[in-house]
């Protein structure tokens, strides 16, 4: 229980420090027909953002079969799509941040992150409808998702980043902006801009991002 309330009380970087962080640029332009963002080499293509919603919204579909509860879940998450293809393409940023670094991550770190989930919320069906809900995560993608917060925690202790302090934030994102920079990000103009002035992209809600906080919390409770 204490571990659980460490989570629930730890702080977590806010949308705004997210889209403080000049991560993303969109050119604006058609370069890419059929794709959705292109990330250094990686491309990114409509149909495999859309490939992912579709598993989102069927994974809401099995676990909400009451029409009313099922539209009232769409509702909250209309914005999907976008933030999705902006969980996609900030995934890629930090793996690139991560291996610049030297940070790796192996199937043992993922397995041993999610039996402690697991066993913290209540088995495995309960962590996934969790993550199902909180950060629209296709149980399907788990294991996937767990490894880019892992990826993120390892990075910040490799940096000495102290997520729990301004100075350790700044210095977290300075690294994924480095690994942006050279990536050379190009947004599909359909799915909006990376405008940090107006915060267009300040609704995504990245699971990692909270995570790798949480897990500082949890070790400076630990100490404690």
């Amino acid at each position: 229980m204490h571990r659980r309330n460490s989570r629930r009380t730890a702080l977590v970087l806010s949308t705004a420090a997210l889209a403080a962080a000049p991560l993303l640029t969109a050119c604006g332009n058609d370069a890419h027909p059929g794709a959705a963002a292109v990330v250094g080499d990686d491309r990114i293509t409509v149909a495999q953002l859309e490939s992912r919603v579709n598993e989102v919204r069927d994974a809401q579909r099995a676990a909400i079969p009451d029409d009313a509860q099922y539209s009232q879940a769409i509702a909250k998450s209309g914005g999907l799509t976008r933030s999705t293809l902006h969980t996609m393409v900030l995934d890629r940023v930090l793996h690139r941040a991560a291996a610049d670094a030297g940070v790796s991550v192996t199937r043992r770190d993922v397995q041993s992150m999610r039996a402690g989930l697991e066993q913290q919320a209540g088995g495995r069906e309960a962590l996934e409808e969790g993550w199902l809900q909180q950060y629209s995560v296709a149980p399907a993608r788990l294991d996937d998702s767990l490894r880019t917060e892992i990826e993120a925690q390892k990075l910040a202790k490799e940096l000495g980043a102290d997520m729990n302090a301004p100075e350790g934030q700044k210095l977290f994102w300075k690294s994924l902006t480095a690994a942006s920079k050279k990536l050379d990000i190009d947004l599909n103009p359909r799915y909006g801009t990376w405008d940090v002035e107006k915060n267009k992209r300040a609704d995504a809600r990245t699971p990692w991002v909270r995570q790798v906080t949480d897990a500082s919390a949890g070790s400076a409770d630990q100490r404690a």
